[in-house]
């Protein structure tokens, strides 16, 4: 195996395919992030970083193990019914189901954050009935979409399979570290936290329109995301301004 006899270490090649199939997988896994930030928000603030990680954890198994079946992967391309000229695959019904079930999540979060009653605001994040075993759960159904994704990139990315899964281990431990700041960061502010429930809206759209073979590229996405967050920045730069112009003023 090339791999134990280091013929790949002077290899620019393989550290090209390495780096940039690593920082793929980073961006493909942020939708996955800010779902399980939003998701293990609603935990006891004891259990959210235990949430987070396990989720994270699910989602690095799930993608070693569609890794550790590539054929059975790239089968899951080929189409298994044709519907009004269109041939659907296996692949095709997991992207819109888990679109639909992105859209019905972001939808009943965004409902709960304007449609909350006035009581709710004096109870502790966490007491609506959300439970680890049942975010866990729905981290485990997401995270197989997701992964789905995210492999079928790398298969297309790479050509040897210890990069693949390299390059999806340094992925997640990265996304790891990150998870707490950014879901800490996403509950202390109501608005970003909005702007990524509509981000998820976005990505569930998205999924189920490539189900259907309307093929959107993410870089659309992400870009969007992008500008929305730097706006969101500026806004919060010049809140804080304003605060700080009255506490001295």
């Amino acid at each position: 195996m090339e791999f134990f006899t280091f013929a790949w270490v002077t290899d620019p090649q393989i550290w090209l395919s390495l780096v940039t199939l690593s920082a793929l997988e980073i961006v493909l896994g942020i939708d996955n992030l800010v779902f399980i930030a939003i998701l293990t928000g609603r935990l006891p603030a004891h259990q959210r970083s235990v949430g987070r990680k396990v989720g994270l954890s699910l989602a690095l198994i799930t993608r070693l193990m569609l890794l550790a079946t590539l054929a059975w992967v790239v089968g899951l391309t080929e189409p298994v019914f044709t519907l009004a000229a269109k041939g659907f695959s296996w692949r095709d019904l997991i992207l819109i189901g888990g679109g639909l079930f992105l859209l019905y999540k972001a939808t009943t979060e965004i409902h709960q954050q304007v449609e909350h009653d006035e009581d709710a605001g004096d109870q502790p994040e966490g007491a609506a009935g959300a439970t680890l075993r049942n975010v866990v759960l729905q981290i485990a159904v997401i995270d197989i979409i997701f992964s789905l994704d995210s492999v079928i990139t790398a298969v297309g990315m790479a050509d040897k399979l210890w990069v693949m899964v390299a390059a999806v281990v340094i992925a997640m431990l990265i996304m790891i570290v990150a998870s707490n700041p950014l879901a800490n960061f996403v509950a202390a502010h109501p608005t970003v936290k909005m702007l990524a429930l509509s981000f998820l809206l976005l990505i569930g759209i998205l999924l189920v329109a490539d189900g259907f073979g309307v093929h959107v590229p993410k870089g659309y996405i992400y870009f969007a995301l992008a500008f929305s967050v730097a706006v969101e920045a500026l806004n919060h730069w010049v809140r804080r301004r304003r605060r700080r112009l009255k506490a001295t003023g």
